[in-house]
């Protein structure tokens, strides 16, 4: 069982938070409004800027305590601070383009890769290689940028393709000639 889950999660000023029922709490913060629905066996309690989870003694409620007292935690803090990944474009000729609500990249096939910018995701890109995809919802920031890089996986032979900014590319060595 999840010991960070015990700990319960402060509201920071300026959010607020509604419960519907014990299993359904509404966050909303000055970027915008998330609703996080909890397992059935989890329950929530609100009382002064203090948000408490709590869970039925049963196996599967346990496996799901930490998850979502996570999932409440980044609602949180991702309505006041909100979410950033950024990406990088590795390899000759790639780069990215917005055009009107769609990212446009040439990575090395014959045509480029069109991707529509889902609602609520800001992206923003510097000097065509590196693309910076933001917004207040954790998990629809993360699958967008998880859909661009899907579009050309780094290669572990010369390191080319889509990259989470830090992301270290295991190397491997490629074919040697024998003597």
């Amino acid at each position: 069982m999840s010991r960070l889950a015990k700990k319960p999660i402060h509201v920071p000023p300026g959010v607020e938070v509604t419960l519907s029922g014990k299993s359904v709490i509404q966050v909303k913060g000055p970027r915008g409004s998330l609703k996080v629905e909890l397992h059935p066996g989890i329950s929530a309690s609100y009382e002064e800027g203090v948000i408490a989870l709590s869970f039925d003694e049963t196996k599967q409620e346990k496996s799901f305590y930490g998850l979502d007292s996570a999932r409440v935690k980044n609602a949180v803090t991702d309505v006041v601070a909100g979410y950033t990944k950024k990406l990088e474009l590795v390899g000759v000729g790639y780069r990215a383009a917005l055009r009107g609500n769609m990212v446009e990249m040439t990575l090395g096939y014959s045509h480029p890769v069109q991707l529509s910018i889902p609602q609520g995701v800001k992206v923003e890109i510097d000097k065509n290689t590196v693309v910076v995809v933001s917004g207040f919802d954790r998990q629809v920031v993360g699958q967008f940028a998880a859909s661009l890089r899907a579009a050309r996986p780094p290669e572990p032979y010369k390191g080319k393709g889509i990259r989470y900014d830090g992301e270290q590319i295991v190397r491997k060595a490629g074919k040697s000639a024998k003597k």
